[in-house]
């Protein structure tokens, strides 16, 4: 896991308003109100532009360094080249690597970057923490030939103003303003005179290492249809995708074209701005007299645009565009089911995947945009499986790994400044980490890593651990299933925000498969076993399992028996008879998946494949209560649910249930989750 940092010619630079701000501690446990971050409502939503002129005799081999916090984008020439970069500890951040060649040319050439820092505390960028700057290096024919430097020119962008915020303080809607006077700053004979000259940071204790990702690929989206109505135009394109929008209209100067985005329609054929999943979409095109284009700088998560014009505006209807991002994606499975329902649900996992994964693997794309932990574990494995690419997992490992230095036990959310802890997800990540050793044979990948994933373990023992060896106590939210109503009644108090203490199944079952996890890992790397799990399985069963009904109740305080305190403790191979499987296998079938979600579903379906139940798993996953509803309700990319209506804030972009697509492939689950320690 050493690696060297690289070294910059480059310096941060930044405005004044920031070049002499000392970094904010943003970091704590989650129930840890202490010492919370000051918000600074002056910094937030600050688009800072640079520019620099330089002229260049060759421009072959012309390679770009750049890095910015909390983001950029990068024009040369005029012409957008790209952005970032994926969000990172300042003690481990990213830099971006970019063949700027074809962008160059001999003689006089111009970089500009349009830089942002946000402000806000959530689950995008480790913001609010009063750090923002460009680095950047230029390197032609193996020397550096411009670095960020003071003789850049900044300005902030007063054309993007904020219309709000939306979600869990996700991002600022934008008011964007065409007469702005920096409109135009990335083009080359942009008159920046009047510009001031960038500062240097004062406090930059960065650590830059390569970003081991690809860069974002971007997607030009034509409308499928646009429909005139009184107000304006509604715009459709067609499915759901991530990302801006773009047009070109004239109108008075001052007149604003209103811009309402949604994700499906209200009953009477207008736009549902405000989305199930809690955000309000709608900004503004102020226009400047003339003939203007729309600039848009974070992304949506949009199908609709509903365009409301003021009297005398003109739109260019052959101008309208959806510029969806995404990571690249390259299909390289197929579905082993030919029957329509089978091919129907592999599509919407397959294209959710394609137009959803971004610099990380995301759950939803509107309300948080958060890097999870957990449902991300189902996700990354879905999409490594279907593309063979493994580079966004082993990103993944390492950047959950890196927030040990906030809490051993690890955090829900990495690379962000929004703290909280779920319990259960660190200990998925086992199952992931075993899946990655035995599908990639990438043995040195995993031993380097060994100590680190069993330090999680060391620390849930050390903390939680009871005279038994069982959990108890945790000041991490377990959360079991998601959300409440999915968890068939479990019966154990799991408020968020406070301690558990009661010693209950789910989690217990989930420490015991990560400690069998890690022991077959240490198999397959030539380590000893982690630990000894009989004595923990049969504390578990001896606190839990009922020997009359052949069931695992949900705690050691009640009778309740649910389908999670089941199918986990199935998946685990916990039972200590062969009824209590049959048992398990009976209650699946007779509840379906009406009681599994995020995480629960997943364990199930590989449960019954392993049980030899694949008739049974297949079925489920065409079931016409699971992602078929979704396809019947209109869905082009999974819902944070079976249907619209299950929670009350329901993404209809979220990629926790692509994970159909691992049971329609050739996953072969009966070799890989095995338990045993493989000696």
């Amino acid at each position: 896991m050493k690696e060297e940092p690289e070294v910059f010619r480059g310096k941060w630079i930044t405005t004044a308003q920031f070049c002499n701000l000392s970094p904010q501690n943003v970091f704590h446990r989650q129930l840890d109100r202490s010492s919370l971050p000051v918000i600074d409502p002056e910094l937030q939503n600050r688009h800072i532009l640079f520019r620099r002129s330089f002229s260049l005799e060759e421009t072959d081999s012309a390679v770009i360094h750049i890095s910015a916090d909390d983001y950029y984008k990068l024009y040369v020439n005029g012409a957008f080249v790209t952005q970032g970069p994926a969000a990172g500890y300042s003690f481990h951040y990213f830099y971006n690597r970019v063949d700027i060649s074809r962008f160059l040319r001999s003689g006089m050439n111009t970089i500009a970057v349009h830089t942002y820092y946000q402000g806000l505390i959530n689950r995008v960028w480790v913001s609010g923490d009063r750090q923002h700057g460009l680095l950047l290096d230029l390197i032609v024919g193996g020397e550096t030939v411009l670095s960020s430097d003071e003789s850049f020119r900044c300005r902030v962008h007063s054309g993007f103003s904020s219309a709000g915020t939306v979600g869990y303080e996700t991002q600022f809607m934008e008011r964007y303003d065409a007469a702005a006077p920096e409109v135009g700053f990335e083009r080359p004979g942009f008159d920046d005179s009047a510009w001031d000259f960038a500062r240097v940071r004062r406090h930059a204790d960065y650590r830059l290492f390569r970003q081991p990702s690809a860069q974002l690929v971007f997607e030009e989206i034509a409308p499928a249809e646009v429909k005139k109505n009184k107000k304006g135009y509604l715009v459709d394109f067609g499915g759901i995708f991530v990302g801006g929008f773009t047009f070109r209209a004239s109108g008075n100067r001052g007149d604003e074209i209103e811009m309402r985005f949604a994700q499906e329609l209200n009953a009477d054929g207008t736009a549902r701005y405000d989305l199930r999943a809690n955000c309000r979409y709608v900004e503004f095109f102020r226009l400047s007299g003339g003939e203007d284009t729309l600039n848009q700088f974070d992304y949506k998560s949009f199908r609709y645009v509903e365009l409301l014009l003021p009297q005398g505006c003109e739109v260019d209807l052959d101008s309208l565009r959806l510029t969806a991002r995404h990571y690249p994606f390259t299909l390289r499975a197929a579905c082993r089911w030919n029957d329509e329902k089978s091919q129907a649900v592999w599509k919407l996992c397959v294209d959710s995947l394609h137009y959803g994964v971004q610099e990380v693997i995301q759950d939803c794309m509107e309300r948080e945009k958060g890097y999870y932990l957990g449902d991300g574990c189902y996700s990354l494995l879905t999409c490594c499986l279907l593309t063979q690419d493994y580079s966004l997992m082993e990103k993944f490992f390492d950047d959950f790994l890196r927030t040990s230095f906030i809490n051993r036990g690890l955090m829900t959310c990495a690379a962000c400044s929004f703290m909280q802890e779920i319990a259960e997800y660190p200990l998925i990540m086992f199952t992931l980490l075993l899946e990655y050793c035995c599908l990639t044979g990438n043995r040195e990948f995993v031993r380097e890593r060994y100590a680190a994933f069993a330090d999680i373990l060391d620390f849930y023992r050390e903390q939680y651990a009871d005279a038994e060896g069982l959990l108890n106590h945790l000041d991490k939210w377990c959360v079991v299933e998601w959300p409440k109503n999915m968890r068939d009644g479990y019966d154990v108090d799991l408020t968020e925000g406070r301690r558990c203490d009661t010693r209950h199944n789910v989690i217990n079952a989930y420490y015991i498969g990560a400690v069998k996890c890690l022991n077959r890992i240490a198999g397959l790397i030539g380590e000893k076993p982690y630990a000894d799990p009989v004595p923990l399985e049969a504390a578990f069963v001896k606190a839990f399992y009922d020997p009359q009904r052949q069931l695992f109740r949900d705690s050691d305080v009640t009778e309740h028996i649910s389908l999670p305190g089941n199918v986990f403790a199935a998946f685990f191979e916990l039972f200590p008879d062969r009824a209590g499987v049959k048992n398990t296998v009976a209650m699946i079938r007779e509840k379906r998946l009406s009681q599994s979600l995020f995480f629960e579903t997943l364990p199930l379906l590989a449960f019954l494949i392993r049980e030899g139940e694949e008739e049974l798993a297949h079925e489920l996953v065409i079931d016409e209560n699971s992602w078929m509803r979704m396809i019947g309700e209109g869905a082009t990319r999974t819902f944070e649910g079976w249907h619209k209506e299950l929670k009350w804030n329901t993404s209809l972009f979220h990629l926790t249930l692509t994970l159909g697509a691992l049971f329609l492939t050739d996953w072969d689950i009966r070799g890989i989750l095995s338990f045993s320690d493989g000696r």
